[in-house]
């Protein structure tokens, strides 16, 4: 996450053509997140952190709304680190609330009121090491929150000395009050044990109700989870989507080939309860709860998936009723695009594809890309897990007829933003549901430890 002095430099007639000229382009007065020339170079450090970010469109706008040192001067406890954001997405107050929570050794969740602009901590771990490393952050169809464990360990047999790796739905998102208010609503917190064990991160739905998820590991898999519940069920109430369920895992060919591209199976390994199929591994963690490992099962040959290297956030596509899944994966500089009705997994992009600011590939400026995100032109926006003040980049994926990948001419991957934070990195950029001009990301973990949400708007 680090990086030198930027500076715009001149681009070819022919990308400027490309750029403003492409779906999402806008007149003055009606920009959009498309609208920008891309930056040649990443950012240097910036003198002020509460507006870190340097754009390839110079009239976005950028505040910071929340910052760990406010919170914790309010006396509201916050351990920092911010992750992946989302807001409520459904119900009569859709888009009002913006959920954070905290990837660290006492992990919690926040709510930022967006009308008010008050942030407070809603559930927080009971002490340092019972919960950790909180990243996932998604709202649910039926109007919940899902958060998760970014952390699991490996062993052959299964993992019996974490109490980590665990999936958990925040039921009342909306109604829980402050961890500080006496006697208000407590946060309901669940550990969802029908998913297995494994290090979270990305989670998606489809239009047909199925979870997605990975393990963020060297060598970690791609799994889908298909509950037994209806949605007519889930809506009513009279069953709820994890109580009991089938997990799958993705493989491509016999599952021995790391990286793999083409057709793929989904290779279950739990039954339609959530129940371990023969041989798959159970274990008992140390406070005594059994599940499902995850990840050692799908090692084994009988339940074998196919290895991606760090696989971390997730983002579905839809364009004229097709669903692409994207999953970026940090260690090999790559993003995916599962074609869910065909069942095919391809490349999206790479160090190979162009560069929209110079035309040549983009090499190593693109750099352990981490968070996907979609804005409300269906464009693919890729975060790097670098060193802010350094190479901490936002890319935008230019897919001029949005087929899933970035080859046709004019199409690329451009710079839209570079981080100036020292000691930071991006993260959790999402884009308001109900607000084309509006969208936030964090900068977590700087070297100052204040981690901040900034708000960006367009023009």
């Amino acid at each position: 996450m680090k990086q030198h002095a930027l500076g715009l430099a001149a681009v070819s007639s022919l990308v400027l053509t490309a750029i403003l000229a492409s779906p999402g382009a806008s007149a003055a007065g009606d920009s959009r997140f498309s609208d920008f020339t891309p930056l040649p170079t990443s950012a240097g450090p910036t003198s002020d952190e509460a507006a870190p970010i340097t754009f390839g469109n110079p009239a976005f706008e950028q505040r910071s709304i929340a910052a760990v040192v406010e919170q914790l001067a309010k006396g509201e406890p916050n351990s920092g680190v911010w992750d992946m954001n989302t807001v409520n997405e459904t119900g009569p107050h859709k888009g009002s609330h913006l959920f954070t929570p905290f990837e660290s050794s006492q992990s919690g969740v926040q709510r930022t009121d967006l009308a008010t602009g008050e942030t407070e901590t809603l559930w927080y771990s009971p002490a340092r090491g019972a919960h950790v490393a909180f990243d996932a952050s998604y709202w649910t169809p039926w109007g919940t929150y899902l958060t998760a464990e970014e952390s699991w360990c490996t062993a052959p047999t299964g993992c019996t000395t974490s109490n980590y790796g665990r999936f958990f739905e925040l039921t009342n998102p909306l109604t829980a009050d402050s961890v500080t208010e006496a006697g208000g609503e407590s946060a309901n917190l669940v550990h969802r044990n029908v998913i297995p064990r494994v290090s979270h991160e990305g989670v998606q739905f489809d239009k047909s109700m199925n979870m997605y998820f990975i393990d963020e590991l060297n060598g970690g898999s791609l799994y889908k989870y298909t509950s037994a519940a209806s949605w007519g069920q889930i809506k009513s109430g009279r069953a709820g989507y994890f109580d009991a369920g089938q997990t799958s895992v993705l493989r491509v060919g016999d599952g021995y080939t790391p990286n793999a591209v083409g057709a793929y199976t989904w290779v279950p390994i739990t039954d339609a309860k959530g129940k371990p199929l023969p041989g798959a591994i159970t274990i008992t963690d140390p406070n005594g709860v059994t599940s499902v490992d995850g990840r050692n099962t799908t090692e084994l040959a009988k339940f074998k998936g196919t290895d991606y290297q760090r696989p971390e956030d997730l983002q579905i596509q839809t364009v004229n009723g097709v669903e692409r899944l994207y999953v970026a994966t940090t260690t090999t500089n790559e993003v995916y695009a599962l074609d869910l009705g065909a069942a095919q997994i391809s490349v999206f992009a790479n160090r190979s594809t162009t560069d929209l600011a110079t035309g040549a590939p983009v090499g190593t400026g693109l750099a352990s890309p981490d968070n996907l995100a979609l804005d409300h032109d269906n464009n693919i926006y890729i975060v790097e897990d670098r060193n802010g003040g350094v190479d901490n980049d936002i890319w935008f994926a230019r897919d001029l007829n949005l087929d899933g990948d970035l080859t046709d001419v004019g199409e690329g991957l451009g710079r839209w933003a570079s981080n100036g934070t020292p000691g930071s990195e991006f993260t959790g950029l999402y884009f308001d549901p109900t607000d084309k001009r509006r969208a936030w990301v964090n900068i977590q973990h700087p070297s100052s430890q204040n981690d901040r949400v900034i708000e960006i708007t367009t023009p």
